[in-house]
């Protein structure tokens, strides 16, 4: 394919998104409010009144500046998959964000390059379209600068953004990709938006959970259902968890125990400065999250009993501890019910089949 060519099939691209764009309304239209929510009204719980959990957004949060379409897509999950962003070779995004763990990482904290060990937990990818901001610590903005932070992060995949890119620059198939997708030579900010257009795509939804918002009463069984108005009330859950993405994606403070190589994680305080803000941390989606164990900012929890046991206590001891976390005097059977209907949050599995990356 010659270099007009390439353009030509890049304009095209554009040019169907931009029709799509126009069909279906402005994309971004989905990150109004901070949770990302559509109307789906309010609930209110001690007097604290907050958006109603509810079905996803129909369509997915995408700048104008980063369209989403096959091409870019691809070439993105092919360098989500790529061992040679990291330093090694061999850590990958996917390394941490496994697609057969919930898009998250097993273990308690990740592991990088060389064996370092990380201090934090490695959140799921899945609806991460719908967050304004990423890591537990919200420090960035969109997905393509996320996508980005790990790459240079010496425990992590422990490269420079140059030689990541001065890699890639001498694999043809990477070569005629971004002449195609991009219209250009291999860059970082090509490589960042190719990795977020194929995260937008990661979705959990149509969970029974959906399923019986929109008329199945089947969908869920009683336990679920009475989990659901516990979730909504007594369990006060929805104070944070709330929105149809199951976050208002603020930043809380549990008093979640510190363990692993961190003797200390001050969380957003790193960003903001703010004494506020010491160990608080950002509320995660609740959707698919059977699927995600470990739990909390440091992988403190195997399971979500052990999360429902800690919040039924009223969180752990801290000085800065949020005033919406409150002791919940659940009964056994009650924490039964919640926890089945975090696992009624589980969305339909997604059609997954590793990328062909380019070797040369």
């Amino acid at each position: 394919m010659t270099t007009k060519q390439a353009l030509a099939v890049s304009l095209v691209g554009l040019v169907v998104s931009a029709t799509l764009l126009c069909l279906f309304g402005d994309l971004r239209s989905a990150q109004a409010s901070p949770s990302g929510s559509a109307p789906h009204g309010t609930v209110t719980v001690d007097g604290v009144t907050v958006p109603d959990i509810g079905p996803l957004p129909t369509s997915i949060p995408t700048p104008s500046t980063n369209l989403n379409y096959k091409a870019k897509i691809d070439l993105g999950k092919q360098l989500y998959f790529d061992g040679r962003l990291s330093k090694s070779g061999a850590i990958s995004c996917a390394f941490c964000h496994n697609p057969m763990t919930g898009f998250a990482d097993p273990r308690q904290t990740s592991i990088g390059i060389n064996g370092g060990v990380g201090g934090r937990q490695s959140p799921t990818v899945y609806n991460t379209a719908f967050n304004p901001l990423q890591f537990w610590d919200g420090r960035s903005h969109s997905l393509e600068e996320q996508a980005l932070g790990p790459i240079q992060n010496p425990i992590e995949m422990g490269e420079t953004h140059e030689s990541s890119v001065s890699k890639l620059k001498k694999i043809k198939g990477y070569q005629q990709q971004f002449r195609v997708v991009f219209g250009t030579e291999v860059n970082l900010q090509g490589l960042a938006e190719a990795i977020a257009a194929y995260e937008r795509t990661v979705i959990s939804t149509n969970s029974a959970f959906d399923k019986y918002v929109a008329g199945d009463v089947k969908a869920m069984d009683e336990s679920a259902q009475r989990g659901m108005a516990l979730f909504k009330g007594k369990a006060r859950c929805i104070l944070c968890h709330n929105g149809p993405n199951f976050t208002d994606n603020q930043f809380h403070n549990l008093g979640v125990p510190q363990v692993g190589p961190l003797k200390e994680d001050l969380g957003r305080y790193y960003v903001t400065k703010a004494e506020k803000d010491k160990a608080s941390f950002k509320t995660p989606t609740l959707r698919s999250i059977v699927e995600t164990a470990p739990y909390m900012h440091d992988g403190v929890f195997k399971t979500l009993d052990e999360v429902v046991e800690f919040l039924h206590v009223g969180g752990g001891a801290n000085q800065n501890l949020s005033p919406l976390v409150k002791p919940l005097n659940l009964t056994p059977e009650e924490k039964t019910d919640l926890v089945a209907f975090l696992k009624a949050l589980t969305g339909e599995p997604i059609p997954f089949q590793l990328p062909k990356i380019p070797k040369n």
